[in-house]
């Protein structure tokens, strides 16, 4: 009488097979995930940036590194500002002439802009000149900086000033007042001066408070910064806590030329002289 043998399989059901497969995905895309969010959450994030208040040092559509670690971290150095806490964990100031991207105290939008004063320290400004503590920020006048007129740099000038209009290199360009700023203990950067008498070129002193710090913008009368409240578009002094990160260099720009669904055009908008930039001394 013949006897049956059974023998398990050693292949699985296909139905579990692609279970498995359906699984591991899953867990790679959760894992890049994650990785990515710790990333731009505790180390660096992309910024690009939005205005012309940092000019010469920033143009509109410079794209550049900031470093979340340098002064520790808060709610709003994480994407969509979760986990919600107070404070900075880790937390260390900035130092004077770091340049640093922040959430609006009010607003729910991010800025850059370069420190200028740290708790304790008394800011004034008297006819254009920076007093930092009672004393005057050495401040030396340069040859006028040449800005390429572009989609992403017109020629935007404060009235009633009216920039300066040069060719250079077979390009139109803006040309603006500019002078060598130099922090005690600290930097020195290029800024610009567009009017004698701008409407924020007196301020009377102020002591910046614990916990804040004192923002100003490169262009210094094409900025709403410190130097104005909220209530009339500014910034007012800004908690450490709305700190985001330091801004380290820039890795691309472009000069707005360039169309999205044709690759070759990111090329030729690229404004490759820019790409490495940091924020201190003459500006590139």
């Amino acid at each position: 009488m013949a006897t049956r043998t059974s023998r398990r399989s050693g292949t699985r059901p296909a139905g579990g097979q692609k279970k498995d497969s359906a699984g591991s995905l899953a867990r790679f895309v959760l894992t890049v995930a994650l990785l990515a969010w710790l990333f731009r959450s505790l180390v660096a994030a992309p910024f690009s940036i939005p205005s012309g208040s940092m000019l010469p040092t920033l143009y509109i559509g410079d794209y550049i590194v900031v470093s979340k670690w340098p002064y520790g971290f808060s709610r709003y150095s994480f994407p969509l500002s979760l986990p919600a806490f107070s404070g900075r964990v880790f937390g260390s100031l900035p130092s004077r002439g770091d340049v640093v991207v922040f959430r609006h105290p009010t607003e729910n939008s991010d800025l850059i802009k370069r420190v200028i004063g740290l708790p304790g320290d008394t800011v004034e400004l008297r006819n254009g000149q920076l007093l930092l503590n009672g004393k005057a920020v050495p401040r030396v006048a340069l040859p006028a900086v040449s800005v390429t007129v572009s989609a992403n740099s017109p020629c935007r000038d404060v009235p009633p000033a009216t920039a300066g209009v040069a060719v250079a290199g077979g390009h139109q360009a803006c040309t603006y007042r500019a002078y060598l700023e130099s922090l005690p203990g600290g930097p020195n950067y290029t800024t610009l001066d567009q009017l004698d008498h701008g409407i924020a070129d007196d301020f009377h002193v102020v002591t910046v408070p614990a916990n804040h710090v004192f923002l100003m913008g490169d262009n210094r009368d094409d900025s709403l910064d410190s130097r104005f409240p909220t209530a009339e578009g500014g910034i007012a002094m800004v908690p450490t806590e709305n700190i985001i990160g330091r801004a380290s260099f820039t890795f691309w720009s472009t000069d707005g030329s360039a169309s999205y669904v044709k690759p070759w055009t990111w090329f030729t908008a690229l404004r490759s002289d820019r790409v490495g930039n940091t924020y201190t001394g003459k500006a590139q």
